[in-house]
């Protein structure tokens, strides 16, 4: 998450320094709708482990608190389960280009800046990886230690009630 949220912070002078240049020195900054395009996919990646493991991810939490918390706890770590399986499906799939992409210096843009794809498509597969691996987490702790769950439900009830 803090590197996610450093290049957010980074990003923000590149849209700056093409504001600035396009409207006062009618000179833009080459390339940075290319370096954004590619930046959103990572910092999304980047951050989806923080977003698991902070229980942030969506969920339909309306649904889920109407059961019982034997069922409660088997629902979610289902779905971590299934979300585990989707990111390392997306890692496996992804493998094969982000190799292709490093070998054959694959690039994106026209023009005056071209910027490489490799480095997005491996955090692509890092992020994937760490989401994967805090849904696994989650899932454990779910349906080995319930009392952690049952006290952070209570906690939130508290502080929201």
């Amino acid at each position: 998450m803090v590197m996610a949220a450093f290049w957010a912070f980074m990003l923000t002078f590149f849209i700056m320094a093409d504001i600035i240049g396009r409207g006062v020195f009618n000179s833009p900054v080459y390339g940075v709708r290319e370096i954004v395009m590619n930046s959103i996919v990572i910092i999304v990646f980047l951050q989806a482990g923080y977003a698991i493991r902070s229980r942030s991810m969506l969920k339909a939490e309306f649904i889920i608190d109407r059961f019982p918390p034997w069922f409660r706890r088997v629902a979610l770590a289902a779905g971590y389960l299934l979300g585990a399986a989707f990111f390392a499906t997306i890692v496996i799939g992804g493998w094969d280009s982000a190799i292709f992409s490093w070998v054959e210096n694959e690039f994106e843009g026209e023009g005056a800046l071209r910027v490489p794809v490799w480095p997005t498509r491996f955090m692509i597969l890092f992020g994937g990886t760490l989401a994967s691996i805090n849904y696994l987490i989650m899932a454990y702790l779910d349906v080995f230690r319930p009392e952690e769950l049952d006290s952070e439900v209570d906690e939130e009830a508290r502080f929201h009630g």
